[in-house]
């Protein structure tokens, strides 16, 4: 049958397109000439974004509660973009002790060689910060929970003291995604997602997010991503919004099962310490209650005293959880932070070696029962005094 004299039907499909393009094109000189005015929500190379980029930064802005969103191509980058179009020679930045490694390595070994004052302060900190401001104070970045301590900040706390000192204001807000806490509705300039763990979701991206509302800060954000070249692949792109679709069920689901997970390792004897706000015995339980609406799927405890060997041991028996310092996709994940590592800290809340925890979409009761076999053999390590 001849096809071509049939009318062209209408396409509609519920999967989104996957526009790839470096070079975009245009309909005249003029449109050339004036292809930057065409930004920020506009497209005049391929780096900063197609159609496809922009439906997902939508739906990101929409979940945050923000007007705009600029997608980076890692969660780091989301970090780095975030502070480096906003602070100058002269600076002084306040990082939270308990942020990003990568954050905190940005800062003190990239903007210090640019004479950006970086200054430190406790990770469970809330109006006291301003005893850490300073004149020339740009910006404070928060995290909350802290990473790997978990560590609860008063975020509406600070977030006043740096509005009444004209102070820009980051987040990571990852570990809570804007289902469990929106930080531009308490008052953030930015919030950074990396969209690697629950928006993605199956661990097979690397992405970042940065979110506002304030017209200006995103201007600056998308001049970054083009001068910068932090371009996020379409194809990257239509991954995430898969993860979307997703999104809450995993959530919920992992959510569910983190807090049986937790209740269990709490009574359990070996096990020293719980860092997860969401407990009613942590530190920042009422914090958390106070603003939170969800416990996510990331954990950290602290075990009695073992040695190497012992650890080791619990480590290798485990047969569910993998190794791996990622977190928030469907399989449950397992990493090991040194005690150095928190007794380098300015404000180290602990000096013992920590476990942080990702749970998965596997049954909890499975994940416990593998978590007490590995314990079994902590445990015997102990006995035998390895």
């Amino acid at each position: 049958m001849n096809t071509s004299s049939l009318p062209l039907q209408p396409f509609k499909s519920l999967s989104p397109g996957v526009f790839r393009a470096s070079t975009i094109v245009f309909d005249s000189y003029e449109d050339f000439v004036g292809r930057k005015s065409r930004q920020p929500d506009g497209f005049s190379y391929g780096v900063t974004g197609t159609p496809t980029n922009r439906e997902l930064e939508a739906k990101i802005a929409a979940l945050e509660g923000a007007r705009h969103c600029v997608v980076t191509p890692s969660g780091q980058a989301a970090l780095v973009a975030s502070v480096l179009p906003f602070v100058s020679a002269g600076d002084h930045v306040l990082v939270s002790d308990a942020c990003y490694g990568g954050l905190k390595a940005f800062a003190h070994q990239w903007l210090t060689r640019l004479s950006v004052e970086v200054g430190v302060y406790p990770a469970n900190a809330g109006a006291e910060i301003e005893s850490y401001v300073k004149p020339n104070t740009r910006m404070i970045c928060l995290e909350s929970p802290g990473t790997i301590t978990m560590e609860m900040p008063d975020v509406p706390a600070i977030v006043a003291v740096a509005k009444r000192h004209g102070i820009m204001t980051m987040m990571d807000n990852t570990w809570a995604s804007p289902l469990a806490f929106k930080p531009i509705e308490h008052g953030v300039d930015l919030s950074i997602e990396a969209a690697t763990k629950f928006f993605g979701g199956h661990s097979d991206l690397l992405m970042g997010s940065i979110s506002t509302s304030n017209t200006s800060f995103y201007e600056q954000l998308r001049e970054a991503q083009a001068t910068i070249g932090l371009a996020v692949s379409a194809d990257d792109c239509f991954l995430a919004l898969r993860g979307l679709e997703t999104f809450k069920l995993r959530f919920d689901m992992q959510s569910a099962s983190t807090m049986k997970v937790v209740r269990w390792l709490q009574a359990h004897p070996l096990v020293a310490e719980m860092l997860f706000a969401p407990l009613e015995t942590d530190p920042g339980h009422a914090i958390w209650r106070r603003d939170f609406k969800g416990s996510g799927c990331l954990f950290s405890f602290v075990l009695n005293t073992g040695s190497e060997q012992a650890l080791s041991a619990f480590f290798n028996a485990l047969k569910l959880f993998s190794i791996g310092a990622s977190w928030g996709g469907t399989h449950s994940l397992i990493a090991f932070y040194p005690a150095s590592l928190q007794k380098g800290r300015k404000f180290a809340t602990t000096d013992q070696p920590v476990i942080r925890v990702s749970v998965g979409l596997e049954d909890p009761d499975h994940l416990i029962a593998d978590l007490d076999q590995g314990l079994a053999h902590y445990a015997s390590h102990l006995s035998t005094g390895r």
